[in-house]
């Protein structure tokens, strides 16, 4: 499990690993001083992508591993969200990505 944390000061990444008992352990972590934030916006999307480049880069040396998938979080004054319904029809009992696409769209 990756996590990734871009801030306007640093941007960090963590990598745990779920033990038998559930409980989460930190195998790797990576921080760089961010590059192209400024109050929590993008304003050098280069710089920005090659912090967060160098951050995984020392994360995967760390932990040993290739990170694939990463959670992140987005906060700021300027991030708006809103709630939407969408509905389509399903052909076969199995839900397949294509179904999923086509209900987002409707949203």
């Amino acid at each position: 499990i990756v996590g990734l944390d871009i801030g306007t000061s640093k941007i960090v990444a963590l990598v745990a690993e779920v033990t038998p008992e559930g409980r989460l352990n930190v195998i790797g972590m990576g921080s760089q001083e961010s590059k192209g934030l400024k109050k929590g916006v993008v304003v050098n999307i280069e710089e920005t992508v090659a912090t967060i480049s160098r951050v995984l880069q020392e994360v995967e040396l760390m932990a040993d591993c290739k990170v694939r998938d990463v959670y992140t979080g987005i906060a700021g004054s300027h991030i708006r969200s809103f709630n939407s319904n969408g509905m389509v029809a399903i052909k076969d009992k199995e839900v397949t990505p294509m179904d999923v696409e086509r209900v987002i769209e409707t949203a």
